[in-house]
């Protein structure tokens, strides 16, 4: 007989995407203890014959119902603080995705609901939202914590912002992502110089979009090109 304590691994996702301008994170109402009707991140325990990255897509599909999709993934970082879970060691490897226009989630397995959040809504509330913060159940308040700044500052030296929209874009919308994200609008010159000097950063398709407004110009279609690093990098200030 071993004389380990239980132990398991487990993944945490933390799925973005822009929603009305917002930077939103997928989260769901627990339907089971530990942590019963409170919000957390999707996720769950890996299972002997899967890979963490596998556990993490099977996990978000079983309870949200959303499906594996085409943006980004990368592993966030491992949490493994002794008493992280209640009911045994845990460690979670933490994982943040982005893509753009996710769907409307549907609550699945051990979830009793599932919705998006505006992020700032979670961590720093104000007014009616400070009202309606949830506490996030384990540690997935430090993970999103984690997962928002990972993202924020991989947008100032690597061309991540162009995950968040959909093919064609315009620079405006380009630009509304990293306004979404950091909280303020980049300097409008300084971004135009690292989007367009960046070789590869994007590709213009030669195509118009709809006038930006009354007697407006039409603003230049774009999309992703194959540079994934921007130097030097556009500083959030």
């Amino acid at each position: 007989m071993s004389d380990h304590p239980p132990f398991a691994v487990a993944v945490d996702l933390a799925i973005f995407t822009i929603r009305d301008g917002a930077l939103s994170v997928l989260l769901v109402e627990r339907g089971e203890d530990p942590f019963a009707g409170q919000w957390a991140l999707p996720g769950g325990f890996v299972e002997p014959d899967e890979d963490a990255e596998q556990a993490a897509w099977r996990e978000l599909h079983e309870e949200t119902g959303v499906e594996k999709f085409a943006g980004y993934l990368e592993q966030l970082r491992t949490y493994s603080a002794p008493d992280r879970d209640p009911r045994m060691r845990v460690v979670s490897v933490a994982h943040v995705a982005l893509a753009p226009d996710l769907p409307e989630p549907t609550a699945g397995t051990d979830a009793s609901d599932a919705r998006w959040w505006v992020v700032d809504d979670l961590l720093s509330p104000t007014g009616d939202a400070a009202e309606e913060a949830p506490d996030l159940a384990f540690d997935h308040r430090q993970i999103l914590l984690d997962a928002r700044e990972r993202v924020r500052a991989k947008l100032e030296y690597t061309t991540l912002a162009v995950e968040f929209v959909n093919e064609p874009f315009t620079l405006p919308e380009l630009r509304r992502v990293y306004t979404a994200v950091w909280g303020k609008p980049p300097d409008l010159g300084n971004f135009r110089r690292k989007v367009l000097g960046t070789e590869g950063f994007v590709v213009p398709t030669d195509v118009h979009g709809s006038p930006t407004g009354a007697g407006g110009r039409r603003a230049l279609l774009y999309r992703r090109g194959s540079a994934t690093v921007v130097s030097p990098p556009m500083v959030r200030g």
